[in-house]
């Protein structure tokens, strides 16, 4: 009669001395051991170019200067930050309609289109690109026509912000257009764009996350969050690193 636990012991020592062999011929094959440095470098993947003010990619000449007028209202610039077109909102607009969110990439825009409730989201046949190349000059043409022949970006300050309170009122009509709609949708996007990570373009030298004191992609934060009312005594890290790091 065979000695059951002698025999699962020597199984047992077959077994690891099987894996010990295959993982030392594996290392004689070619396996890397890596003792100084990590196994990637920064950037190595497929990251998105870096983004330089600068030209347009999807603005024509005055779209990108109204794109830069509406922005410099929504967020003005004061003496501790600067407004929103040298944070780079424009220039984030600009790549985001010139790219995938603009074509309206991943998203069903078969017929019928109908008006829907707004937790329905987008409904229109029309995507953001259009949308905005629409609205832009209905802006502009609305302005010329009401304001002695001056395009919006033309007007100044206070002329802006009396026109941007009339379309949000309803007062300010746009030929062909939601007026109220669609500066709502352009300030959601200033303000994705002061926010968002600088490498889609906007929120330059990461000035929005130094103005809230947001850590932004840094690996070590979590012995922060729970702290609240305190300011991060660290600057802020994009996903491409910090901004001494990649200056070009």
């Amino acid at each position: 009669m065979s000695n059951d636990k002698g025999d699962l012991a020597i199984c047992r020592r077959q077994l690891l001395a099987g894996a010990a062999f295959l993982a030392l011929g594996m290392s004689r094959s070619g396996a890397t051991v890596i003792f100084d440095h990590l196994p990637w470098t920064p950037n190595a993947g497929n990251p998105p170019p870096r983004p330089v003010p600068g030209p347009w990619h999807f603005f024509r000449g005055d779209e990108g200067r109204t794109a830069e007028a509406l922005a410099d209202r929504i967020i003005p610039p004061d003496p501790q930050t600067p407004g929103g077109t040298d944070a780079g909102c424009a220039d984030f607009i600009d790549r985001q309609l010139a790219g995938p969110y603009g074509r309206q990439e991943g998203l069903y825009t078969r017929p019928p289109f109908q008006n829907g409730a707004k937790n329905q989201g987008h409904q229109s046949e029309q995507g953001p690109a259009q949308q905005y190349r629409k609205g832009l000059a209905a802006l502009n043409a609305a302005c010329k026509v009401k304001l002695g022949g001056r395009a919006f970006y033309e007007l100044s300050d206070a002329d802006k912000d009396n026109v941007l309170h009339g379309i949000d009122t309803g007062d300010f009509k746009l030929d062909g257009i939601d007026g109220k709609a669609f500066f709502e949708q352009v300030v959601k996007d200033v303000q994705m764009g002061f926010f968002a990570d600088p490498i889609y373009g906007g929120n330059r030298d990461m000035v929005a996350w130094k103005m809230i004191g947001f850590p932004g992609a840094r690996y070590n934060y979590l012995d922060w969050v729970s702290r609240h009312n305190e300011r991060y005594p660290l600057p802020p890290v994009s996903m491409t690193g910090r901004i001494e790091w990649t200056r070009g």
